[in-house]
């Protein structure tokens, strides 16, 4: 008698197997939880049984099962977008297409859209052709052959060297059967239905696997004696003895064959239940590779062709062929429903991806700063894309938080900020210009806002407070109600009535009429142009306008508060609420008038809402950058986005079961200027904004510009480089080093471990070199080490990596703020002039006391303060280098940021639309005769 080769039991051990290796993952990783959708079209109850059974299975499992069910005459295409979305989104690891699908639809389409990486039935060509192919394994094998040959190493039913003859040739069963047999060194016949002669070929088997579907095709008499029966047939048969007059069978002449093989599986209760045994170990096999891909996280490197001399930035741009922008993602860890690409080399990144990893630790948060700036250019930029390429060849993930350039600056004076040499972010035509569209965005925004004041002040000059409020209310057919943007201000005004007809005529009055102050009116229009002349200009000069004129002024765009609040807001609901309570003017009674008593905080948003997405570009090196806002480091931040920041150190995060010292990835973002200025914006304001804390601090030094802060001569664009910067002087460095140790101090201030990068030139001495390190190191640095990024790319700035690795990892960061939010706006003012600058104090003139007194009746006096001074020296002076002391900062005027969030004080005179050289930049930018641009650097 033949032995019964029972799938039951074993088919419960698996899932038994399984659900404690689930359990077990999830003791380490609460987060791991194998998904696995089942796809169904109408509702044949054969097919539905089948699900029944696989959603039973998955549930014994701990396996996530969602049967979606769709009806019978959805279209192919509604059916593939589904699938899309199934196959973009990284928390489902399994798909199944259950089959027969209804005749309207084309069944290997639908099988094969499904991604090969969640094909847990195994069935598509890339899993079968993997499985052909000698010397490549497949992610998945069909569940039923698998199942078939689990149950032949469970009964130790031996295969190499056998003869093995499977009949039918199917895709799902047939074919992959005899291959996996033959992987196992079985020789294998393939049979069907016109195979000739077919019992005389099955006598020669040692294995019979009969997947044919015809009930009891093969008889007793065509197996030789003590050959092994695998039955994979499912056939019905009559039976009146059933309930349903139908009962199961298999393709086997199972009660005579029996008596003539050694072994043999009956039909049910064998290769069936391990058929869905072996679905449900490929959903978690699926599940933990997915988990394990997603701790890789690692970007391959692309080659730098490096050249001495080094070549333009724009030549060594050119020289590199960049990665698909889709590549990158993947490489780290986003998945394609959370990437919107803007041709091959840029993308938006979905918010959405914060919620996906919300269960991550942050990787390790670096803020990049420097030594007051100086005409010789520091290189912060390019000591962030030459950092994160060095980190990226330690085996570190890294990315990149950059601002978006203005283009103000590109076509003026300054040129384009892509990092430089060998240490760049790219495309740079890309970077440098359009991007993505954000500031067009901020732009489109600002003026909407501008002009939503001026046309309520012409309204409110030329209607009665009756006719105001009728207009403001009435909807189609003469109906009334607000929008839901008014109750807003009816909020403020303390009228909690929801219906216009329920206000009394004075609430009618103070809801319409916003009585704005003209001379109050703090908002400018706004472009992306370096336009000096439209710094000052009168509106309202057509007689439309019936005489209402007034003075107002353009900025450049990125000094807009529209584009502070894209950089502070930390997500798009914040974003609303802080667009809406941006402060615009005051009303004749000296109160507060804001976007949304202007009724336009939900407009600015709609036209930010794609804007609030970072963009996802890389270095040279093909490590990652996330491109996001821009605002001005004198009278805002100066730094990237919170939202930008928060997604990447989530990419560089670590999972419950990493270390999060060890393992974590770094995110490496740039504050704009020195330590006075950008990075005590980054601290005071942006993190106390985010909550994130910084784990360490790197300053940018070179041997030039330590010079000048030494007592240099002047230097200038269009003038000679004195001989002073060109020789050795270690005592001139030693000198300038007092601007250095004042920003290590600042530094330290926070409680944060400092690197020093000195930005190496060819210039530049051993002993210099040095005294700078020596110097660094006496003021309180951890490392001060020299960076050759800029003509060696990330190799070049391995010294620095290493240095800011090891402050990362071993130092304890104790991250404090500088002051309480709750002091007053003065002594918050004295603490930064004195802390950060260095000064005695401050003189406060009696527009800013003004001012000061009139916020803090407002309720504003709780902000972070955002001083407005020069960039140029520690103090307010731009003269003043190095280290100075004994001096006051002047406080000429006081702003307001609401939106933002922050108080603005103006140290000096700061503007806000820059004008343009005698030569500017735009005289060398043009296209070549194939239309690649030239000049931008």
């Amino acid at each position: 008698m033949a032995q019964i080769l029972e799938g039951v039991a074993l088919a419960r051990q698996t899932r038994e197997f399984l659900r404690e290796r689930v359990s077990s993952i999830q003791k380490t990783c609460p987060t791991f939880q194998p998904v696995l959708k089942i796809v169904q079209v109408g509702a044949r109850e054969d097919s539905s049984v089948y699900v029944r059974m696989k959603t039973r299975a998955a549930a014994e499992t701990g396996i996530n099962c969602e049967h979606i069910n769709f009806p019978p005459d959805i279209s192919e295409y509604e059916l593939l977008l589904a699938l899309k979305q199934f196959n973009d989104d990284p928390s489902v690891h399994g798909i199944i297409v259950q089959l027969p699908l209804p005749a309207h639809l084309d069944e290997r389409r639908i099988t094969e859209s499904v991604s090969v990486e969640k094909d847990v039935d195994g069935f598509c060509e890339g899993n079968l052709g993997r499985l052909a192919k000698r010397g490549s394994d497949p992610l998945f094998v069909s569940c039923t052959p698998k199942g078939v040959m689990e149950m032949l190493r469970h009964y130790n039913i031996s295969v190499a060297g056998k003869h093995a003859v499977v009949i039918g040739r199917s895709n799902i069963v047939g074919l992959p059967m005899s291959l996996l047999l033959e992987k196992a060194n079985a020789t294998v016949t393939i049979c069907h239905s016109k195979t000739e002669a077919i019992s005389d070929i099955v006598k020669t088997a040692d294995i019979v696997v009969s997947a044919i579907g015809s009930a009891h095709f093969v008889k007793a008499d065509w197996f030789k004696k003590g050959a092994v029966a695998i039955d994979v047939g499912i056939n019905y048969i009559p039976d009146s003895s059933k309930k349903s007059g139908y009962r199961m069978t298999g393709d086997i002449d199972f009660e005579n064959a029996k008596e003539v093989v050694s072994a043999i599986t009956p039909v049910p209760g064998s290769v069936g239940p391990m058929t869905v045994a072996m679905l449900m170990q490929n959903v978690v096999e699926s599940a933990i590779r997915f988990k394990d891909l997603s701790r890789k996280r690692m970007p391959s490197l692309l080659p730098l062709k490096l050249q001495s001399p080094v070549p333009s930035d724009i030549d060594i741009a050119r020289s590199q062929t960049p990665k698909f922008i889709s590549d990158l993602a993947n490489e780290i860890g986003i998945s394609k429903n959370e990437l919107e690409c803007y041709g091959s080399y840029k993308a938006k990144v979905s918010l959405d991806l914060l919620k996906r990893l919300t269960h991550r630790r942050d990787g390790h948060y670096v803020v990049v700063t420097g030594i007051t700036p100086t005409p010789f250019g520091e290189g912060k930029s390019t000591l962030t894309a030459g950092l994160v390429q060095a980190l990226s060849n330690l085996n570190k993930l890294a990315v990149a938080c950059v601002r978006q350039p203005s283009q103000g600056p590109t076509f003026g004076i300054k040129g384009g900020a892509a990092g430089g040499g060998y240490s760049q972010f790219f495309p740079m035509e890309d970077f440098n210009l359009h991007l993505t569209g954000d500031i067009h965005a901020i732009t489109a925004a600002t003026n909407l806002l501008a002009a939503a004041i001026d046309t309520r002040i012409f309204h409110e000059n030329t209607q009665s407070d009756t006719a105001l409020f009728k207009r403001l209310t009435t909807v189609k057919g003469n109906k009334t109600e607000f929008a839901p943007v008014m109750f807003h201000r009816l909020q403020k005004l303390g009228i909690h009535k929801r219906k216009p007809e329920e206000l009394t005529d004075e609430e009618k009055s103070r809801f319409a009429r916003l009585d704005i102050d003209p001379s109050t009116i703090s908002w400018n229009r706004t472009l992306d142009v370096n336009d000096r002349f439209l710094r000052k200009i009168t509106i309202g000069e057509n007689p439309t306008e019936k005489g209402f004129t007034r003075q107002t002024g353009f900025d450049l765009s990125v000094a807009s508060e529209c584009m502070s609040v894209l950089a502070l807001a930390t997500d798009l609901r914040d974003m609303r609420e802080r667009l809406g309570r941006m402060v615009v003017a005051s009303n004749k009674q000296g109160e507060p008038v804001t976007a949304d008593d202007l009724g336009v905080g939900g407009a600015l948003v709609v036209l930010l809402k794609d804007a609030m997405k970072p963009t996802l570009m890389q270095t040279l090196e093909g490590t990652p950058a996330l491109v996001h806002a821009g605002p001005f480091a004198n009278i805002s931040i100066g730094a990237s986005s919170i939202i930008a920041d928060k997604i990447a150190l989530k990419l560089a995060g670590t999972e419950p079961d990493e270390d999060e010292h060890k393992d974590a990835g770094y995110v490496v973002t740039e504050a704009g200027f020195a330590s006075d200025i950008g990075m005590e914006k980054f601290m005071n304001i942006k993190c106390r904004t985010s909550g994130h804390k910084p784990d360490a601090v790197v300053i940018v030094a070179t041997v030039q510009a330590l010079k000048l802060h030494g007592g240099g001569p002047p230097v200038g664009p269009g003038k000679p480089i004195p001989n002073e910067y060109k020789n050795e002087d270690v005592e001139l460095v030693r000198k300038g080093c007092s601007n250095l140790a004042k920003h290590i101090s600042n530094s330290r201030k926070y409680g944060l471990p400092v690197v020093v990068a000195i930005n190496k030139f060819a210039s530049d001495s051993e002993s210099e070199i040095s005294a700078i390190r020596e110097e660094a190191i006496r003021a309180g640095a951890t490392d001060a080490v020299v960076s050759n990024h800029w003509a060696e790319g990330g190799k070049g700035a391995l010294d620095v990596a290493r240095a800011l690795i090891h402050a990362c990892e071993n130092e304890k960061a104790d991250f404090r703020f500088l002051y309480d939010l709750h002091l007053p706006i003065e002594k918050k003012i004295e603490i930064i002039t004195k802390e950060m600058y260095g000064a005695d104090g401050i003189e406060m003139s009696p527009l800013a006391q003004e001012r000061l007194n009139r916020f803090t009746e407002q309720g504003y006096n709780d902000l972070p303060i955002c001083i407005a001074k020069t960039q140029y020296s520690l103090s307010a002076d731009p003269d003043l280098k190095g280290a100075p002391t004994n001096f006051t900062v002047p406080i000429r005027d006081m702003r307001l940021s609401a939106g933002a969030g922050f108080i603005y004080p103006l140290a000096a005179a700061i503007s806000t639309i820059p004008g343009l050289p005698t030569k500017p930049a735009y005289y060398n930018i043009d296209l070549d005769e194939e239309g690649n641009i030239l000049g931008l650097s």
